[in-house]
């Protein structure tokens, strides 16, 4: 696997991600009652934003904890899906308030309201600012975790947001051009919307135990067959058990005469799936090439 590993202490992640939470739902607060005071839509979107920044914050955090609890009975596997689940949660929240704002700017356009032009610059100037924070914050861990980048991409979204109401609150004050607030709007909820459905696909993927994007399952078919002693492999699937965590099935036939070799074969494809296919969890079934399995599923892909 082609991932980047970058290693953070767990305990300085989660006091970075509870700072974050803490400086976005105070920034909430004051853009709605802000938005509410100027009678800015694009303002109140921003807020709505942000606000989903901190719940998204808040899931993320949670998921990392439960993530880092051992495997038991009831999670053989163990709870590093936790993470996996909390990101769909915040794309899946993306998208429902994408739609939301983008309803609300449609309705705004038929009816245009007047807007505090300079209270909207400096709460959105303020927010950008916070924005900011909140991405330094959460950089470094969003590199090496689905979870936190689900949150890092809700805050980038919210800075480009507060850049666009900032543009808009100028453009009142010296246009007084009404239109701009719910155009700006639509162009956030629009942004929203494409980074959560490009985002989404891969987290769905997982979740569906499908192969990781960046392997062939032919080409690790191919390599395996061509260990000393294997005669065939079928029943093979790949699959992400986690973000940075692949695991392989798979039913190998070892070659007529070779039985005796068995276990040596096994450590043999063992140490290529560590080593050189990114493979970490490896399950194989050994099967003699007289009593090889009849329903051979491999697909092959030209």
């Amino acid at each position: 696997m082609g991932h980047g590993h970058h290693h953070v202490d767990p305990s300085a992640g989660d006091k970075r991600v509870a700072l974050a939470i803490l400086v976005n739902l105070g920034l909430t607060v004051a853009q709605i009652v802000g938005g509410i005071m100027a009678g800015s839509l694009a303002l109140i979107a921003d807020a709505l934003h942000n606000f989903s920044d901190a719940i998204s914050l808040i899931i993320a955090f949670a998921a990392r904890k439960i993530a880092r609890r051992p495997a038991d009975a009831a999670m053989t596997f163990g709870y590093g899906r936790a993470e996996i689940v909390a990101a769909l949660i915040n794309y899946t929240t993306l998208i429902l308030i994408g739609l939301y704002l983008a309803y609300e700017a449609v309705l705004r356009f038929a009816d245009p309201q007047p807007v505090d032009g300079w209270l909207v610059v400096i709460i959105a100037g303020i927010a950008l600012t916070v924005d900011l924070v909140t991405a330094a914050l959460t950089y470094t861990l969003s590199k090496s975790s689905v979870n936190i980048r689900a949150a890092f991409l809700h805050n980038v979204a919210d800075a480009l947001g507060s850049v666009a109401v900032i543009i808009a609150g100028v453009a009142i004050l010296l246009y007084d051009w009404r239109l701009v607030d719910p155009l700006v709007t639509l162009l956030i909820a629009g942004y929203i919307l494409w980074q959560s459905f490009h985002e989404i696909g891969g987290v769905i993927r997982i979740l569906m135990l499908g192969s990781p994007p960046d392997m062939d399952i032919n080409a690790v078919a191919a390599a395996l067959r061509d260990i000393d002693g294997v005669a065939s492999v079928h029943h093979l699937h790949l699959w992400q058990m986690q973000e940075h965590t692949v695991a392989l099935q798979a039913h190998v036939v070892i070659d007529a005469g070779r039985w005796s070799d068995a276990d040596a074969i096994k450590a043999r494809i063992k140490t290529l799936c560590a080593e050189k296919l990114g493979i970490a969890h490896a399950t194989l079934e050994l099967e003699c090439a007289a009593h090889a399995c009849a329903d051979n599923d491999m697909i092959e892909q030209s």
